[in-house]
């Protein structure tokens, strides 16, 4: 009997022994390829994106299309792949779906890692890169909105390629998704979820990420904060898995003001994860709230923090690797 309970200690105290190296192992690869994430990258590509060259990148037209070009570029350089059927990395959408939003057709761009374990579970990190475009001579340079999300979303997709490069594919498949057609009225996702590239049922969780360069009014004395929108509107796992990633490596104040089902200003209806959210697919929309320069012609590269970016992109990308790695994907609450 002595030998039995002996026998059931020892092979416990392994099996924790064996959990604490694994979540080591995770903790020094995350810390790793998050310095992948550079402040001076986050910089330059948003200070293109945001450039009076690419005219404000309204959907459909010039400008929109300069950045798709630019994305698409980007990921062929890191050697990313497309996914089947979108060998240029485009999801082009017609004319005629955007009632009259757009005179032109336009374009979702998308990048994509297959997943070692778990290839048919897709894990989707997205943000809009579409802007209000011209008014006259005045150009619209979204800057915080939403060149800082596009920004992050590439960097996070350079961190994820330099871990596979190594050898640590992600256990689920990740697709990096640039939406169009935000500010019109969420089109690009709309079309993209009626459209679906992967099965609608595969997708674990969408990370949207808009509006991460600056602070609003609220923060000023504090600006180490973010407004999570949505976390646990689905799926209280997911919820808990992003607290869980803050408190052990960030510490960042996470604002929930916005997700209260009563908030005015219905933050959570007005990003493309609500698309997502639709579907039943659960969602984190990160955000750093309104300023004085939202949606006018001042939002400009030059007031975006860019160690904050980093922070945000960092954090972002530390919760894409625990939901892509973790044994389960994330559970939706019982309706």
């Amino acid at each position: 009997m002595r030998f039995l309970l002996f026998f059931t200690l020892f092979i416990s105290l392994i099996s924790c022994s064996a959990k604490r190296d694994l979540e080591n192992k995770e903790e020094l690869l995350m810390k790793k390829y998050a310095e992948e994430i550079d402040t001076e990258d986050l910089k330059q590509h948003l200070y293109l994106l945001a450039s009076d060259v690419l005219e404000g990148r309204k959907t459909g037209e010039k400008g929109q299309k300069m950045a798709a070009n630019y994305l698409t570029a980007y990921y062929k350089h890191l050697e990313l792949q497309a996914p089947q059927n979108y060998p240029d990395y485009e999801q082009t959408i017609p004319s005629e779906y955007f009632n009259n939003a757009s005179g032109n057709s336009s374009e979702n761009v998308l990048a994509y890692i297959l997943g070692s374990e778990f290839p048919e579970e897709v894990l989707i990190i997205s943000a809009h890169y579409d802007h209000l475009g011209k008014r006259g001579e005045t150009v619209f340079n979204g800057a915080d909105d939403n060149a800082s999300g596009t920004s992050a979303v590439m960097e996070i997709a350079e961190a994820f390629q330099a871990a596979l490069e190594d050898g640590h594919r992600p256990k689920r498949s990740i697709l990096f998704l640039h939406l169009t057609g935000e500010e019109s009225g969420l089109y690009g996702s709309r079309y993209y979820v009626s459209h679906p590239v992967f099965k609608m049922e595969n997708t674990v969780t969408n990370l949207n990420i808009d509006m991460i360069g600056r602070v609003d009014p609220k923060h000023e004395d504090k600006p180490e904060y973010i407004y999570l929108i949505g976390s646990d509107r689905l799926s209280k796992e997911l919820h808990d898995l992003a607290e869980n990633v803050n408190k052990d490596h960030f510490g960042l104040k996470l604002d929930y003001t916005f997700n209260k089902e009563n908030d005015p200003n219905r933050f959570y209806y007005r990003s493309d994860h609500y698309n997502f959210a639709q579907k039943g697919v659960p969602v984190i929309f990160f955000f750093n709230g309104e300023h004085d320069d939202y949606h006018k012609a001042t939002d400009t590269p030059e007031k975006i923090n860019y160690e904050l970016l980093k922070l945000r992109t960092d954090y972002i990308f530390y919760t894409a690797w625990e939901l892509a790695n973790r044994p389960e994907r994330v559970a939706v609450d019982p309706k």
